[in-house]
C-alpha cells in the first residue's frame, strides 16, 4: 500500500480504534518534507539506519546493479537515506495489537503488489468482530 493510499481509510481505522504508523527508510530531513509536501496526519516515523525493518523481518540488499540502475532513474537511495548501507524494507503492512503481538501481515517481495485499502479494511475488520 503506498502511504498516499492510507488517507482514503485513514478515518475508517481511527474510528475502528487502530493508529496509524507508518516507517520509511528516508531519512528524518526527508521524511519532513514529504510530510509537509503531502500533509500526512498519520505518524510517518523514519528508519534510516534500517534497524526496524530486519527486526520485522522485511530488510533487503541491493547489489551493485541494481543500485546502479536506479542511480540511472534518478534514484539515489543514499541520498533519500543519509546512509550507505543500501538496504530497503519489502512494502509491508502489520496489524500489531495492544500487547505488540502481530495479528496481520502482508509483505510481497514485487514492490509492484501492493495491499490494496480495501483489503486492509476488510483485516482490520476481521480482527474486530471475526471473519465473516
Amino acid at each position: 500500500m503506498q502511504l498516499g493510499q492510507l488517507r482514503k481509510i485513514e478515518q475508517e481505522l481511527n474510528g475502528l480504534g487502530y493508529r496509524i504508523i507508518a516507517i520509511s527508510p528516508d531519512s528524518p530531513a526527508k521524511l519532513a518534507e514529504n510530510i509537509e509536501q503531502n500533509q500526512y496526519k498519520y505518524l510517518l516515523a523514519s528508519d534510516s539506519k534500517l534497524e526496524a525493518a530486519p527486526a520485522f523481518g522485511i530488510a533487503f540488499k541491493l547489489d551493485d546493479v541494481t543500485i546502479k540502475k536506479l542511480n540511472e532513474f534518478g534514484i539515489d537511495i543514499e541520498e533519500a537515506s543519509g546512509e550507505s548501507h543500501h538496504l530497503l524494507p519489502v512494502p509491508s503492512v502489520f496489524i500489531i495489537n495492544k500487547d505488540g503481538i502481530v495479528q496481520f501481515k502482508y509483505t510481497n517481495p514485487d514492490y509492484k503488489t501492493r495491499l490494496s485499502p480495501k483489503e486492509l479494511l476488510k483485516a482490520a475488520h476481521a480482527l474486530i468482530t471475526g471473519p465473516k
